[in-house]
């Protein structure tokens, strides 16, 4: 009964640290989406304010790297889960798909639904 209190504990703070990565990857890559065209209606030359967009670049890099990392870490959680018996416990209360399965995005459903033919 410990192991699964643990495992769940474990659990939650995976997903914590998942959430966290997947947060500042979305910041940091709005931020770079937007450097561009503040850039140009500031009125400012392609040549200033360079070293934003490389520090930009970078540090989605680096995220991307740090997600990488937590998704090994995770697959690897998931073999320790299985090597002490706690195969058959669901952490997160979540059903994922298998990582071939390609995502559904909810409005695409909607528009392609929603769409009459003319």
């Amino acid at each position: 009964m410990k192991r699964k209190i643990l495992g769940h504990q474990v659990a939650g703070q995976l997903f914590a640290a998942e959430a966290a990565i997947d947060g500042a990857l979305s910041a940091v890559a709005a931020l770079a989406a937007m450097l561009p065209a503040a850039r140009v209606e500031a009125r400012l030359s392609a040549v200033v304010g360079q070293g934003v967009f490389d520090r930009s670049s970078q540090t989605i890099a680096a995220l991307t790297e740090a997600r990488r990392g937590i998704v090994a870490t995770h697959h690897e959680l998931s073999d320790v889960q299985n090597r002490i018996g706690l195969r058959a416990v669901s952490f997160g209360g979540e059903d994922k798909p298998d990582e071939n399965t390609p995502p559904v995005d909810a409005r695409l459903r909607a528009v392609a639904v929603g769409r009459t033919a003319a």
